[in-house]
Parts: structure tokens; sequence; C-alpha cells
């Protein structure tokens, strides 16, 4: 029975997965930003490129 006390309180003092779990929202709001980025950077560059195509003759 002593045994079980100890490893449940070992278990609830493990924080290893909200670790991991914290680790990939950061991961997942870089990714998230970054696309957002890229496709704002993409549109602005794009736009940028049919301007200059339409200036030529």
């Amino acid at each position: 029975m002593n045994t079980i006390k100890q490893s449940v309180r070992q278990f609830m003092a493990d924080d290893e997965g909200a670790t991991l779990i914290e680790y990939g929202m950061m991961v997942l709001l870089i990714t998230v930003l970054s696309v957002a980025f890229i496709t704002t950077i993409g549109t602005k560059v794009s736009s940028g490129f049919q301007n200059v195509s339409l200036q030529l003759p």
C-alpha cells in the first residue's frame, strides 16, 4: 500500500509531460505566425512583380 502512495505522489510531482505540451504549443504558435508572415510577404512580392511586368513594353 505504501508503494502505491509513493507511486501516485511521484506521478503527481512529475511535470515532464506538461513541459512537452508547452513546447508543442510554442512550435504550433511559431508555425502559424510563420505561415501568416510568409503568405503576407508572398502576396506583396507577387503584386510587385505584376506591377513590374505591366510596366514592361
